[in-house]
């Protein structure tokens, strides 16, 4: 059985897949390597069956109907015969150093006598043109080098674990019922999200593995289109609404996790429709609060009423320009689109 079973969602990937498949082959036969390729009409296929050609007991090419990045993350899910189970998007790769500790921690669990549901390392902000590059690290936040709970996990405001950061147990992803939607931008969010309750015991591994890089014009975390899209990022802020109020929670330091983590998707989208600057856009941010409020009054008044929340609702035009002038702060510090 392979260790890690690694999925590459690919949707018209021919011009920077290659570059993303041949970090992972590093791997060697200890990984299995999912390329999944999403409806492409580019040569995404082409390529994807050649390296599923030239390493056979590496690559498997897994060819679908186009239905989004969340689609081919479930294809992956379903293919995955690994221990471990890890999402690269095909613009992204992985540094060879960190991976190669990555694969002797993940060995070194499996031996040991406590199963370890999630493993946590950091990642780097590839953004272009960049001097220097922005690392999302956890080791003030995480113990290092051990197996712990959650309630040894101490985030700081606005912090929180992205998909890049993530290895799931593939078993615990099995039996957890996550399905990601269909043509839906920003799933990762739900990924990142869903299964938390079902991670008992989790790892931190503080090396920077995993390279996100960001800053095409036409990603889908660029500002501008997350504006365009942002009934797609409301549609995710809705859905991540339901699973908390649905979740039968038994551990109250994992619902104080995602609680924080809802906050912050929250003010994403209500910073996103500040932005785009239209009274439609205003509307839709009411609409959202009222949205929450419908389906868990408690929940609301916690996202409404934190820090975030309040500030992502100073009233007036000119407590918005303040809104959006401490958005510019963190953008600069963060050093994301």
């Amino acid at each position: 059985m392979k260790l890690l079973s690694i999925a590459i969602p690919c949707y018209n990937s021919e011009a920077y897949m290659e570059k993303c498949i041949e970090s992972l082959l590093k791997g060697g036969e200890d990984v299995e390597i999912l390329v999944v390729n999403d409806g492409s009409s580019d040569r995404t296929a082409e390529i994807a069956d050649a390296y599923a050609e030239k390493y056979p007991t590496i690559i498997k090419a897994v060819h679908q109907e186009n239905g989004g990045h969340g689609e081919a993350v479930n294809a992956g899910i379903r293919n995955a015969t690994g221990l471990y189970f890890k999402v690269v998007d095909s613009d992204d790769w992985v540094n060879e150093e960190a991976y190669a500790k990555i694969l002797h921690t993940l060995g070194e669990l499996v031996r040991g006598p406590e199963t370890v549901d999630m493993l946590i390392s950091n990642f780097v902000y590839e953004k272009q043109g960049a001097a220097r590059k922005k690392v999302m690290q956890y080791r003030h936040c995480l113990p290092v080098n051990e197996i712990f709970g959650w309630d040894s996990v101490h985030m700081s405001k606005g912090k929180y674990l992205l998909m890049h950061s993530i290895i799931y147990r593939t078993k615990l992803l099995h039996e957890c019922g996550m399905e990601l939607p269909k043509h839906t931008f920003y799933v990762d969010n739900i990924f990142a999200f869903e299964p938390l309750p079902f991670v008992k015991k989790m790892y931190y591994l503080d090396v920077n593995f995993y390279r996100y890089f960001i800053g095409r014009d036409d990603q889908s975390v660029n500002e501008k289109v997350m504006i365009k899209r942002i009934d797609q990022q409301i549609r995710v802020n809705k859905l991540m609404t339901d699973i908390f109020h649905n979740c039968q929670f038994d551990n109250k330091y994992v619902k104080k996790y995602m609680l924080s983590y809802l906050d912050i998707i929250t003010t994403v989208s209500s910073i996103m429709l500040v932005r785009a600057g239209t009274q439609e856009a205003l509307d839709k941010k009411r609409e959202l609060l009222d949205y929450i409020r419908e389906q868990d009054l408690w929940l609301y008044h916690k996202l409404r009423y934190s820090i975030l929340g309040r500030a992502a609702n100073l009233p007036g035009r000119g407590g918005r320009k303040m809104f959006v002038a401490a958005y510019k702060i963190c953008q600069k510090f963060y050093g994301f689109n």
